[in-house]
């Protein structure tokens, strides 16, 4: 059997599976449409939360950005898990105590008015879009070279498929067919890691693997990449980051935003009570630990082996010629994700860091003109079984795993769009009269509307799809996270104060955004170049977040305290949050 008829048997089972549960799932009703009904299992939750939250930007980049830059992009991996969590911690119990469906919901009540409920609205569109396209991208990528189709008809492909699912089924079908994508995507990830772990280091665990001895150096796996790189121009793949501030923000941007995050928030609403929005958050970080904690792995490893496919008998010996290139190489071509250009018109693949001014002159004594092999960072998870020469089922495997990891998430993001256009804007705010299948049709209609935007936006995208993704996560920190916190922590930000304080935040994260990657992410319309020397202060767009949620909370507060005090029965609620169910005052024995 060949292998696109291998990927087409385990893509097409894992769509029959999706598409099946949503049927047997189908919403009738809108607590099913928004929140499944509220009676989901906390394990059960657990499993699609982590799915839900383990996005093409987990599996398919965060391993291919992590692989390329090395320690560097480990704060992608730290930010996310971290700001797990905060989430579990500071915010999914007491706004499940709260009991309302979704983030405009709370904020729309806590701080008593239309304004900050439609400010909710604007800021959760905005992130949720924009977190989409990371997901449309990655499932593009996956697509095109599984199924053998361009980029651009991958991603329609998996709008066609997330409809079908997502837009009949609601948060109940969602629920478990992201339980069902849960389990290929976990498997699809490990299974491959554990083999090349084997392969390379005799270790079948991965994340143990990485530190171990490597097979054909003998000597520890990281060790012989950072020499393998240093010979190559580039820097230690384990060297430390120069700029520790700009480290620090991004890291803390991925870990608020994270908490702020309204599609994973939404799904500690699905559970019958309190205690169990607890254990949901408990067993989802279990579920997210198996992947991320491979994850550091699967990239170092990754690394290691597209360098020694190009240069199989050392950096320092003669490239491997075009002609003699692995299949893998060729498919991966034919998608335009992986380009070869032959500067020097030896006929040989050179790949080294030509950007290294240090190194200009060995490249040049090697008889190198340029960089020729330009591979797509999210396409190294997808091409590791390939690279390892691993059985066709596993490579297979992996394909319907980065399919359904993309597919989760983005089912989620449009779940909390439709909802909040449906049930925040429509019911709460245009039309309260509205009937609830007049509501549920508003919610179908909106999400297939966000599915055409997103798939167009996810069609010229501003960067790999952990990257976009990140951007997601700095509009989260900065506009979200903040109301959330204070609405939760604090009696007395008021509702000028909480609005003030998401537009603050908001536009100042956007403004530093489009300066540099273009206005709405257009190509060629950002102000200055999206290089560190142009930075304001060294911090990069994707670190903005951390400084947007700055202000929204100094703005907050400032324009809480300098008006009037929010009334005392939202006083009285704030404080109900916070209070456990029948806790009762200290005694002094």
């Amino acid at each position: 059997m060949s292998q696109f008829a291998i990927n087409l048997l385990f893509v097409g089972a894992s769509f029959a599976l999706y598409i099946g549960i949503a049927i047997w799932a189908r919403a009738g009703s809108t607590k099913e449409f928004y929140v499944a009904g509220g009676g989901v299992n906390p394990i059960t939750n657990g499993m699609a939360t982590a799915a839900d939250w383990m996005s093409a930007a987990s599996f398919i980049s965060m391993a291919g950005l992590i692989a390329a830059g090395g320690y560097a992009n480990s704060t992608f991996l730290m930010g996310w898990t971290g700001g797990y969590v905060l989430l579990a911690m500071l915010l999914a119990p007491y706004l499940r105590k709260f009991g309302k469906f979704t983030v405009p919901d709370f904020i729309g009540d806590r701080f008593y008015s239309r304004g900050a409920r439609l400010t909710a609205v604007i800021c959760l569109i905005i992130m949720s879009v924009t977190y989409v396209i990371g997901q449309m991208t990655g499932a593009g990528v996956a697509f095109s070279r599984f199924l053998e189709v361009s980029s651009s008809a991958g991603i329609w492909i998996a709008a066609a498929i997330v409809f079908l699912y997502a837009v009949f089924g609601g948060m109940k079908g969602i629920t478990y067919t992201q339980v069902a994508q849960y389990v290929v995507l976990i498997i699809a990830y490990t299974i491959p890691a554990v083999f090349i772990s084997l392969q390379l280091t005799g270790n079948p665990i991965p994340m143990f693997g990485m530190f171990s001895t490597h097979v054909e150096s003998g000597q520890p796996l990281l060790s012989t990449l950072d020499e393998v790189v240093r010979e190559l121009g580039f820097r230690d793949y384990t060297a430390d980051v120069s700029n520790k501030l700009n480290m620090v923000l991004f890291t803390l941007s991925l870990m608020i935003g994270t908490a702020g995050l309204p599609h994973v928030i939404i799904r500690f609403f699905t559970v019958p009570k309190v205690a169990d929005a607890r254990w949901s958050a408990g067993w989802t970080l279990v579920f997210i630990a198996l992947l991320y904690l491979t994850a550091p792995a699967v990239a170092s490893m990754a690394r290691l082996n597209l360098l020694t496919t190009i240069y199989p008998d050392g950096p320092n010996a003669p490239a491997l010629a075009y002609e003699a290139r692995p299949d893998w190489v060729k498919t991966w071509e034919q998608t335009g994700l992986i380009r070869w250009e032959d500067k020097n018109n030896d006929g040989r693949i050179q790949m080294y860091n030509d950007a290294n001014a240090d190194f200009a002159s060995t490249a040049e004594a090697r008889g190198w003109a340029g960089n020729e092999l330009t591979v797509n960072n999210d396409i190294l998870v997808l091409a590791n079984p390939e690279i390892a020469n691993l059985p066709g089922w596993v490579i297979g495997l992996i394909a319907a795993g980065g399919i359904a990891a993309a597919l989760s998430t983005a089912a989620g993001l449009l779940l909390a769009i439709s909802s909040a256009i449906s049930h925040d804007l429509i019911k709460n705010i245009i039309n309260p009269d509205i009937s609830e299948k007049g509501e549920m049709m508003a919610a179908r209609i909106s999400m297939a509307g966000a599915i055409l935007l997103a798939t167009y936006l996810g069609l010229n995208p501003p960067g790999f799809a952990a990257q976009v993704v990140a951007l997601a996560f700095g509009i989260a920190a900065a506009s979200l996270f903040p109301a959330l916190m204070m609405g939760i922590f604090s009696k007395r930000v008021n509702d000028k104060g909480a609005i003030a304080g998401m537009l603050a935040g908001l536009l100042s994260t956007l403004l530093y955004i489009f300066t540099y990657l273009g206005w709405f992410f257009i190509s060629g319309t950002n102000m200055l170049a999206n290089t560190p020397d142009n930075w304001l202060f060294g911090i990069s767009p994707l670190s903005f977040g951390a400084v947007g949620a700055v202000i929204n909370f100094a703005v907050a507060y400032a324009v809480s305290l300098s008006t009037e005090e929010p009334p005392q029965e939202i006083q009285d609620l704030v404080e109900s949050v916070r209070t456990p169910k029948g806790a009762g005052a200290a005694l002094d024995h």
